[in-house]
């Protein structure tokens, strides 16, 4: 699990017992508490004074025109919003360190997804993760919500967010659209990219070999991914690169049942990362014959 959130295992407490809310003082909910909140107010866009359209310009109306209190003026003033001699108030510095947290937490919490340590089909609520992670529940809920958009988690009302239960069938379809996007374009790059490009990439494929070494799934996964992500930026299609990236992240996500313990252990870190050993190897070599074996083979057994 990578560093920067404190704690570093992330472990089933369904209930939601514990859970303590932090500094920021936003409500969190664990299983059987009070309703999540949804009313937690915004934060008022600073106005920027009334403004209307003349002569094909945009102007500020002027406070006090012929003896009027004008617009933008007193009753503006007290709805809190500027008026043209107001100086602009620069954007906290807190923002910033609250998207590090943020960050931070959901990169453990995809941690967490990958070695199982967030079970599938438990709840959890963002007070109990928050305490664990010495943060209060609202960077963990953000971190939580961004998994409800990637699928691997679904929200719970009152409750908290339980992790997706995945079989078999939804792995093998997620192989297939993984292959369809990137077999075809190892494929056309087997073609056009130089030798020497490709041995850049020597690095990445030996860290893959390590990690899968190492027994850490959570270290593979990443190594994983960055092999894939550098094979296919040689294409130059940032939004192809995102989306296989998406896409593999989500096959790297445990199954439920037997299959979650059995099917992807040391053995099957090693051969994987085996494989991008020789398919680099076929690349610099330009065996496209080869290259299209493996990448069928690859594609055949990813996880």
């Amino acid at each position: 699990m990578k560093q920067g959130a404190q704690g570093s295992a992330v472990t089933g407490n369904p209930d939601g017992s514990g859970g303590l809310d932090g500094a920021e003082g936003v409500g969190g909910v664990g299983v059987g508490g009070p309703e999540v909140r949804t009313d937690v107010p915004r934060v008022p866009v600073q106005g920027r004074g009334v403004e209307e359209e003349r002569g094909g310009r945009v102007e500020r109306a002027a406070p006090g025109v012929d003896g009027g209190p004008g617009r933008g003026h007193s009753g503006d003033v007290a709805r809190g919003e500027h008026t043209h001699s107001e100086t602009p108030i620069p954007r906290p510095r807190t923002l910033v360190q609250r998207a590090s947290v943020r960050g931070q937490i959901l990169d453990a919490l995809r941690t967490a997804l990958v070695t199982g340590e967030l079970t599938p089909g438990a709840v959890y609520s963002a007070p109990a993760l928050g305490e664990r992670f010495g943060v209060s529940a609202t960077p963990v809920r953000e971190a939580m919500q961004q998994l409800a958009l990637e699928g691997a988690v679904e929200v719970v009302p009152n409750r908290g967010f339980r992790v997706v239960e995945r079989g078999a069938r939804e792995l093998a379809e997620l192989a297939e659209v993984r292959a369809l996007i990137e077999v075809p374009v190892m494929l056309r790059l087997a073609r056009t990219i130089s030798v020497e490009r490709w041995a850049e990439l020597r690095p990445l494929a030996e860290a893959t070999v390590r990690a899968a070494s190492s027994g850490c799934r959570a270290t593979y996964a990443e190594s994983d991914r960055s092999f894939h992500r550098a094979v296919l930026a040689f294409c130059g299609n940032e939004q192809l690169v995102r989306l296989a990236d998406d896409l593999h992240r989500r096959a790297q996500w445990p199954l439920v049942g037997p299959v979650r313990v059995s099917g992807r252990g040391h053995a099957d870190l090693l051969a994987d990362a085996a494989e991008h050993m020789a398919l680099l190897d076929a690349l610099i070599a330009r065996d496209l014959d080869v290259v299209r074996s493996l990448v069928g083979e690859h594609f055949a057994g990813a996880h």
